[in-house]
């Protein structure tokens, strides 16, 4: 508790000289970061029962998992994606892609959420899709241009009033030119390092070259770290189209990602990616490689980096591999720990809809991946989407989350053999 005291009374600090010197401080952030009171305390509740979730649960009962594996609704919750669980285990934070932050809550801890109400409602969030935590309980969310740092969120969430500071200040997480409806949902991670590390996806589908130049400084296309009181930013590595899901793995420290791929090229080609980052300045082959070794038409006869770092893993054309993470609980059987859990959102173009499920990769000592399925079922016989998973979180107790913004639901999959 005094090294709370201590850091709360650090970041207040900060936050005093930062609005001392002129600090574009937007909403209710000012008071926020001074623990004053706004006077706005109303929350948004959602309903957790009735014939919404009782259609969502008949839906959950086609899906398919290997033996022994169950999967049920956790909560409804609007536009759900990028998910933080509390290092208490008290509440997990979901993002979304519009403007709410929702506090999702088990108080009798019967494996379903209780509550759903969205978190600091007195703050104004801009595409809020990442939240993640620190081991000592400091959430962080990245948002479209801007990064949120709250050290007490699991204790402050139950007020309107929470104590937020400025990690990156608005417009400072990249040019605000270069602010875009695509590719602009942020994930981030905290690395054994202490260092935070944001993925910041580029605009376009295959940017012109003039833009290299600027997106590189930047880190535009690529994975950005800093010290998690906002200095000491660099580019950690480039050559990313757009990551929206990413993990540190926990006995190496590498940061592994997913990258969704060229658009365009047809039904098959390029394969979706998931990556490894062994140290800071890779380049992973964007934009001369459109997915793994298929060379877009844009950069077709310009000589790619000698060193780009080719996938780990190549994944269906188009499913839109997004949320990942490394699986270190007890729950599951053996051949599931260190497996890396990641959600495919689904073809949003293809001929035939691929993806919208649950991926396994499995990882061999002598560095090779074995990929498959492990959830599906929420794409129909018609072709139609019942659902599109966005990313993958694990439990205290080893079970794992699964969220789906189509459906603004979480799903819980456990292991309870027969």
């Amino acid at each position: 508790m005094k090294r709370l005291t201590a850091s709360l009374a650090a970041l207040s600090l900060t936050a005093g000289l930062a609005h001392a010197q002129g600090a574009d401080v937007p909403d209710n952030l000012e008071k926020l970061s001074n623990f004053q009171s706004t006077g706005k305390s109303d929350f948004t509740f959602i309903e957790q029962g009735g014939d919404f979730a009782e259609g969502i649960k008949r839906t959950l009962e086609r899906i398919t998992l290997p033996p022994g594996f169950r999967i049920g609704l956790y909560a409804v919750v609007p536009d759900a994606r990028h998910m933080a669980v509390g290092p208490q285990g008290i509440v997990t934070f979901v993002g979304t892609r519009k403007d709410k932050v929702w506090a999702v809550t088990d108080r009798n801890k019967d494996r379903v959420a209780d509550e759903v109400k969205d978190f600091a409602p007195s703050l104004r969030f801009t595409i809020p899709n990442g939240p993640c935590f620190s081991r000592d309980g400091f959430l962080y969310i990245a948002e479209q241009n801007r990064v949120l740092l709250f050290p007490a969120a699991e204790f402050f969430y139950e007020s309107g009033d929470v104590a937020a500071f400025n990690l990156v200040k608005q417009g400072e997480l990249i040019p605000v030119e270069e602010e875009s409806f695509n590719h602009t949902a942020r994930v981030c991670d905290i690395g054994p390092d202490g260092m935070i590390y944001i993925a910041l996806g580029q605009p376009f589908n295959v940017p012109a070259p003039e833009k290299r130049e600027l997106y590189d400084k930047w880190g535009i296309g690529g994975i950005i770290r800093m010290k998690t009181d906002g200095s000491g930013r660099e580019v950690f590595a480039r050559g990313i189209r757009n990551s929206v899901g990413m993990d540190i793995h926990p006995e190496t420290g590498e940061v592994w990602f997913t990258d969704n791929q060229v658009d365009g090229m047809g039904d098959d080609i390029p394969p979706g990616e998931l990556n490894r980052a062994t140290g800071p300045g890779q380049n992973f082959g964007f934009p001369w490689y459109g997915g793994g070794s298929v060379r877009t038409v844009e950069y077709k006869d310009d000589e790619p980096p000698a060193d780009a770092v080719m996938p780990v893993v190549e994944m269906d054309a188009h499913a839109a591999d997004l949320g990942m993470m490394f699986y270190t609980g007890s729950m599951f059987p053996e051949e599931y720990r260190g497996a890396i859990f990641s959600a495919q959102h689904g073809s949003w173009n293809r001929t035939t809809p691929v993806g919208a499920r649950v991926m396994v990769t499995t990882l061999a000592e002598d560095g090779s991946a074995t990929t498959k399925p492990f959830a599906e079922g929420w794409i129909d016989e018609n072709g139609e989407y019942l659902g599109r998973p966005v990313d993958v979180a694990q439990m205290r107790d080893g079970s794992i989350l699964v969220s789906d913004d189509l459906v603004g639901a979480i799903y819980r999959i456990w292991y309870q053999p027969e």
